[in-house]
């Protein structure tokens, strides 16, 4: 996967192919009542270099489908992801990118919790993003399952990026809830057909990623007393790496994607947002506050 290149034409083409409402029952057309997921047993992910893309650089964007957050799916289809793949082709903060998205839900009550796209250069991207399933589950027990991104990101995943050249690629994992800090031997199981020795806690899974992978999750603020609460959790788990943007705000989402990807490639937050627009800029500004990357971030050979 990851052959073609991303242009202009092919987006106006399929966003014009979305209807005149451009709601999410005409963007997302999977039904999870005659859904069936493609069984993750044995699945593997790769970002290979090729013709198109000779330096490849893995982008993982996962995103919460639970009941809440079916306006997230709908503004990342629709705009936000188009948007972020301009910018990284514009300003270049990494080479070649080949995306794959990840539907999260929750493991603990969903059919299904985490479903999974191709890595792509082209409107696939996007194309395969609508083709997943929006189960708009969750359990209503205080998280959702964001630690199944990481494990399929640390040990699903083959890349030339890492491979070859020993580089990281990016995963940012985007929703209003908590993390279940836990993965257990039988949600691995269930949902990757593994065989695990002992319960993954969320920790044991950020760093597995972190071999690979710039791990980032994005927090939405919602303007609920428990937002500040939620935001601290991920804060603890994820220190440094937690962004958070107001709903209201969300337009500009692939302005902040943009920007964590560029400050995780060593741009100063100053040097990524300029490339935003004025208004963008000053709206995720804050968000980027809270990201400290240390120095010294390189893989060892």
């Amino acid at each position: 996967m990851g052959r073609g290149s991303y242009t202009a034409s092919d987006w106006v083409k399929l966003r014009s192919s979305f209807g005149t409402e451009k709601k999410t029952e005409q963007i997302f057309t999977a039904k999870t009542s005659s859904y069936t997921m493609p069984s993750l047993n044995g699945v593997i992910r790769e970002a290979r270099d090729n013709e198109d893309s000779p330096r490849s650089t893995p982008v993982i964007i996962g995103l919460d489908v639970t009941a809440s957050m079916g306006y997230l799916a709908e503004e990342l289809a629709l705009n936000s992801l188009n948007k972020a793949i301009v910018y990284l082709y514009k300003t270049k903060p990494i080479h070649c990118p080949q995306v794959m998205c990840c539907a999260i839900g929750d493991c603990k009550s969903d059919r299904f919790p985490l479903q999974v796209t191709q890595f792509e250069s082209d409107i696939r991207i996007i194309r395969q993003l609508t083709g997943l399933c929006l189960e708009g589950g969750g359990g209503g027990n205080g998280g959702e399952s964001y630690n199944l991104a990481w494990y399929f990101a640390a040990r699903r995943t083959r890349t030339d990026c890492f491979e070859k050249r020993r580089e990281k690629g990016h995963l940012i994992t985007i929703g209003d809830d908590n993390c279940h800090r836990i993965l257990t031997r039988s949600e691995i199981s269930r949902v990757f057909g593994d065989s695990a020795e002992y319960d993954l806690s969320a920790e044991e899974l950020i760093a597995e990623a972190e071999k690979m992978y710039h791990v980032f999750h994005i927090c939405i603020d919602r303007g609920l007393p428990e937002d500040e609460r939620i935001f601290a959790g991920w804060r603890e788990i994820l220190p440094g790496r937690t962004a958070i943007i107001n709903r209201k705000d969300i337009s500009c989402l692939s302005e902040l994607i943009y920007a964590l990807i560029s400050v995780a490639e060593g741009r100063t937050p100053n040097e990524a947002l300029s490339a935003a627009d004025q208004q963008a800029a000053e709206r995720i500004a804050g968000s980027l506050a809270y990201i400290n990357i240390p120095q010294n971030n390189n893989i060892s050979f």
